[in-house]
């Protein structure tokens, strides 16, 4: 999936013991969905206290953040309690959305970090890829969104 590209659907279970659809968001609000390797490492645990720290301007700028690995539900729910994560953490087994989104593994090991900005609409306005780039996910973003907002 590329910029231009309408977001495919999806369905995950989530931290907070619900089912996240995109459609849920479609005509309401814009999504930061993002991709990360594991809960509890080092630059995971960076990459969600930055958009922990910075929800709420994501929240104003009208948007929702949701992470998404492939690691359980119970392991999000930890990983939520543990940093006091306000945002979902969607579980993706086996990495299906990982795939259909295109968010390739690292030396076909590691699987990517890669975050992507989805309108109102459900059209992928920006897709950012950095696996070590932990607080530049979350500064492209919050850009693209306020500037969405502004644009209405």
């Amino acid at each position: 999936m590329k910029t231009g590209d309408r977001a495919p659907d999806f369905e995950l279970l989530t931290n907070q013991g619900s089912t996240v659809r995109l459609a849920d968001y479609r005509g309401k609000k814009a999504i930061v969905l993002y991709f990360y390797p594991k809960d509890e490492t080092t630059g995971c645990t960076v990459e969600a206290c930055s958009f922990r720290d910075e929800y709420e301007d994501f929240s104003a700028a009208g948007a929702e953040v949701i992470g998404v690995s492939d690691d359980s539900v119970d392991s999000h729910q930890k990983f939520a309690a543990h940093y006091k994560l306000p945002f979902v953490l969607a579980s993706d087994p086996g990495g299906v959305l990982r795939e259909k989104m295109g968010v390739t593994k690292t030396l076909g090991l590691l699987p990517g970090r890669v975050t992507l900005v989805i309108d109102k609409a459900g059209v992928i306005r920006d897709r950012f890829s950095s696996l070590i780039r932990f607080k530049a996910h979350v500064h492209n973003a919050l850009e693209l969104v306020k500037r969405l907002q502004s644009q209405l």
